[in-house]
């Protein structure tokens, strides 16, 4: 199996926001406190189109399998990105795709200089959360500035350049 990373399009956001939707659905996320209430799962392409974002598309045979985005975070730390509506469908998970799909986005956020990438995640979702933590992101005890994200409980965060005490 072959797959491929690239930008999102604007005839990506139909099935992306089916993908979403999907997974969410799948660990019991689909209720408010979750990406599930979103006003942007249907228009990805535009909502990731400012400066400082970026949406990345995994394909397979060029069907859409997954994707996922960072954006800037306003938080106590400046220049930190949050990951954000990575998700990728259950039939093609295991297969390295997540792992090169968050690396890509990694390398996309520390050449737009950011010092760092925080996330917040789900209990029952434990494939993404080893992903995460086999990456170096670590735990926290509380999550940071207001995602909107109420129900995730698992925040966590990377440090590419931590700051200056």
């Amino acid at each position: 199996m072959t797959f491929k990373i690239r930008d999102i399009q604007a005839q990506d956001n139909t099935r992306m926001a089916e993908i979403i939707r999907q997974v969410l659905t799948e660990f019991g996320a689909n209720r408010p406190g979750f990406a599930w209430t979103d006003p942007e799962i249907d228009t990805l392409f535009q909502a990731y189109g400012k400066p400082g974002s970026v949406y990345l598309i995994a394909t397979v045979d060029d069907a859409v399998v997954g994707g996922g985005g960072i954006a800037a975070f306003p938080c106590e730390y400046p220049q930190i990105c949050e990951l954000q509506k990575m998700y990728v469908l259950p039939e093609f998970r295991g297969r390295g795709i997540g792992t090169y799909l968050l690396k890509q986005l990694l390398k996309v956020a520390q050449d737009q200089h950011y010092q760092g990438c925080y996330l917040e995640t789900f209990g029952p979702m434990q494939g993404a959360i080893r992903l995460y933590e086999t990456l170096g992101f670590t735990r926290l005890s509380q999550p940071l500035g207001n995602s909107g994200h109420c129900a995730c409980d698992r925040p966590y965060l990377l440090w590419f350049n931590p700051p200056r005490a």
